[in-house]
């Protein structure tokens, strides 16, 4: 999807802005900013519309000495960054004089026979150098900037839009974005490349390599699906004050974002608390979940009754959803990799599929016959009729009168039930109960003008309709 559209990089060396004005040209706080040099460690992307052009905008590690093998691979990305652009933004900080970093950068990007713009950033600074100082870099466009405080930064886009075609993309309605969750290296990074079939993301044995969400789209059958790699999340007191903080939530975002969460969870280190805690917010997100148990291939004398041991005490300790599936995989072999992109798929179309109200309704009368509600002395809970208000997640409203004594195991009951009649693995359900009395009072208050309409009033009163007698 990304090489429809022209591609913006931006590089420079650390801490000189770039993630502040990737951020103001994306508009959104997409990547992580912060000061201390060497924050942004992968490369990360958003899509930017101006004046009629859209073109996908890069922001790159800060360039440093390739002294480690994990700093090497962050140069070998911003090189690979550079070549791939339409056109590249050199980045320097205007009350820096000119450095050896900036020189090599500069030398970087006017070897790729790209046009090349220099973005002076920080000029807002009282000891800000005059442009000339720049020149020597050998780039002809300089624009000043100061992105912190959003000047200059609409001349960036205008001189963009001047080197690049006028493209712009539709987005689809139907991308499924799934993303990766879990604690530090658990595997998500590896699991990310082997999905996406290409090396998008960092893979070091160092635990918090990644920091921000980072993306990729791939076509599976006639399905486009987004990928997204988060940082992982450690135990709140374990949080380092600052990026890491961050974060945690760019990772609660990336859960809002998406559709379904693979939980992975590391085969040798099973079951933690936080684990359980992620589980919980992806659930009240009421996003879809699976379970994924990562590096498999590092099990030794493996069997089915291994996994035949091991699955009922997962399961055991996320007993709270008991609707996630639950997966052995190993992004080394490949086992069960692409079964995800087919897991993902079903659960996002059980998250969609509407229920024929007659149906539900059967399904609740011999519900009711089998196991009626229990209440109180002379005011039992009497369940009149169900209609489905909402999907992804499938959400029911159930009408009735002394509904607020329906005890919570109840509530279970019918959950299960109308889990296993439709097939909602994979997926959270919700359940609302609405109390008839209380609907009429709330009429008559909107009838004598003493309350606003309200879209739950609207919901109740079109589903009455459907009920004039009842079932």
């Amino acid at each position: 999807m990304a090489s429809k559209l022209p591609t913006v990089a931006i590089i420079g060396q650390a801490n000189v802005g770039k993630s502040s004005l990737f951020n103001r040209l994306v508009r959104s706080q997409q990547a992580v900013v912060a000061r201390e040099a060497g924050t942004t460690r992968d490369n990360v992307l958003g899509r930017v519309e101006h004046k009629h052009h859209q073109f996908w905008l890069v922001d790159t590690a800060g360039l440093k000495d390739p002294n480690d093998e994990f700093e090497a691979s962050i140069q070998e990305q911003i090189t690979e960054a550079a070549e791939a652009a339409d056109v590249i933004l050199v980045m320097v900080d205007s009350s820096q004089y000119v450095s050896d970093q900036d020189r090599t950068v500069a030398k970087k990007a006017l070897r790729s026979k790209k046009p090349v713009l220099l973005i002076a950033n920080k000029s807002d600074l009282k000891d800000s150098l005059p442009s000339d100082e720049f020149k020597r870099l050998g780039i002809k466009e300089i624009i000043r900037t100061s992105a912190e405080h959003n000047q200059g930064v609409t001349d960036v886009l205008d001189m963009i839009v001047e080197l690049i075609p006028a493209k712009s993309e539709e987005i689809p309605d139907d991308i499924l974005r799934v993303s990766l969750i879990g604690r530090p290296n658990v595997g998500k990074s590896f699991l990310f490349n082997t999905l996406a079939g290409k090396q998008q993301a960092i893979v070091a044995n160092i635990a918090g390599t990644t920091r921000d969400v980072n993306r990729v789209s791939v076509r599976y059958g006639a399905r486009d699906i987004e990928i997204l790699d988060t940082a992982g999340m450690r135990k709140p007191g374990k949080q380092e004050v600052g990026i890491e903080k961050f974060s945690v939530l760019r990772t609660l975002q990336a859960i809002e974002e998406s559709d379904v969460c693979f939980l992975l969870m590391d085969v040798n280190e099973l079951n933690t608390q936080l684990d359980q805690r992620l589980a919980g917010i992806i659930d009240e997100a009421g996003k879809g979940m699976v379970i994924v148990i990562s590096k498999w291939d590092s099990v030794q004398d493996k069997d089915a009754y291994t996994r035949d041991a091991l699955a009922p005490k997962i399961s055991n300790t996320f007993k709270f959803t008991p609707w996630a599936p639950l997966i052995f995989t190993s992004s080394v072999t490949g086992q069960n990799v692409t079964k995800l992109f087919d897991l993902a798929l079903d659960i996002d179309a059980r998250r969609k599929q509407e229920l024929k109200t007659r149906q539900l309704n059967d399904l609740l009368q011999k519900l009711i016959q089998r196991h009626p509600p229990a209440g109180l002395k002379n005011t039992h809970p009497k369940l009149r009729y169900i209609v489905q208000t909402d999907v992804s997640p499938p959400w029911f409203v159930i009408y009735g009168s002394n509904l607020k004594y329906i005890h919570w195991s109840y509530k279970r009951y019918l959950e299960r039930h109308v889990r296993e009649a439709f097939n909602f693995a994979g997926t959270p359900i919700r359940f609302s109960f609405r109390d008839e009395k209380q609907i009429k009072a709330n009429k008559e208050r909107i009838a004598q003008g003493k309350e606003p309409v309200t879209k739950k009033y609207k919901a109740d009163k079109e589903a009455s309709k459907t009920f004039d007698k009842p079932v």
